[in-house]
């Protein structure tokens, strides 16, 4: 079969394409034919080293598809089923083995693509404002990086929950796109200082919560942005990592609050898993909640979708069709 692999870390370019065996699962695991593969920003820390991995790798964490195999012990997945996951590493890739107890059986009415496109990204959306900071009604948020693939479904889900949503965008377009998912506010960041911004548009006052996947050229405004007592959810780092900074700067922001979450800690159990996904998909099923792709590239063509992504060229899920 034909998978992506990474011999070395380093930027796109060690993204190559080679014949490898197709696996074979073992005891409580499937395996499954791959229709498409979810692009995250996790993938690139891996590759660059910012996360250190095992080399060589076979990068990707996501995709959906058709059970093809079923290992020992697993009774409520069949041949045939579609599934998507969010933690098999190695799935960029024709075929992938997947822990069956991470698999997500999709529902009618979710193709394999939509699942690939959202499931990912709208869980950590979904833990972002129900878990790690529930908005209330009435809170207003800001959401970096708006019109990228967590950003649009996060900005959907607050409006969900009652809140209102202070976008930050670098253009027009994605202007357009953040306000088409609900925001109330849409800042240019490179256009006007967004700290000034949001007191402006706060009334001084500052934030509850502010959600930054963006990092290390954020971080610094973001803190600025939060009232006393405030929260900031840094769940990513699309610029490159926060530098090691001194816990009393949060004391003297007003006692305030940050959390590093990761999806892995909120979706412990099958159960909590699935309860997510559950809501995700219900409301993406019932039109609640729009997915936009971005881009689809076919698989040989990873390192592409990896240069587009980190150029900031897209908004929205890519893909990587098999």
């Amino acid at each position: 079969m034909r998978a992506i692999r990474v011999q070395r870390y380093g930027g796109p370019e060690v993204l190559e394409s080679v014949e490898v065996d197709p696996p074979r699962p073992g005891p409580g695991q499937v395996l499954v034919r791959t229709a498409a593969s979810g692009v995250n920003y996790v993938d690139t820390y891996q590759r660059s080293g910012i996360y250190q991995v095992p080399l060589p790798l076979m990068p990707g964490v996501e995709g959906a598809g058709t059970v093809v195999e079923v290992g020992e012990g697993v009774t409520d997945l069949r041949v045939g089923d579609h599934v998507g996951w969010v933690a098999a590493p190695g799935s960029y890739a024709e075929q992938v083995l997947v822990e069956a107890e991470r698999a997500i059986p999709l529902p009618a009415g979710v193709s394999d693509e939509l699942a690939a496109a959202v499931l990912l990204q709208g869980l950590t959306a979904h833990y972002l404002c129900t878990s790690t900071y529930p908005v209330r009604e009435g809170d207003t948020v800001l959401v970096h990086a708006a019109a990228g693939g967590v950003g649009l479904l996060l900005t959907q889900m607050v409006k969900l929950r009652g809140g209102r949503v202070i976008a930050t965008v670098s253009t027009d377009e994605k202007a357009a796109l953040a306000r088409d998912a609900g925001a109330d506010e849409v800042i240019r960041y490179d256009r006007v200082d967004f700290v000034a911004e949001v007191r402006r548009l706060t009334g001084g006052e500052g934030l509850p919560v502010v959600y930054d996947g963006v990092g290390r050229t954020t971080f610094d405004g973001s803190l600025a942005c939060l009232r006393p007592r405030g929260v900031l959810v840094l769940y990513g780092a699309s610029s490159g990592p926060v530098p090691p900074f001194d816990p009393q700067r949060l004391n003297q922001g007003g006692s305030l609050f940050l959390t590093r979450p990761s999806l892995g800690h909120y979706t412990l159990t099958r159960e909590e898993l699935l309860g997510r996904a559950g809501d995700v998909l219900q409301w993406v099923t019932s039109g609640r909640l729009r997915v936009r792709i971005g881009g689809r590239y076919p698989l040989a063509e990873a390192r592409r979708a990896h240069e587009d992504l980190q150029a900031r060229r897209t908004t929205g899920k890519l893909l990587l069709l098999p």
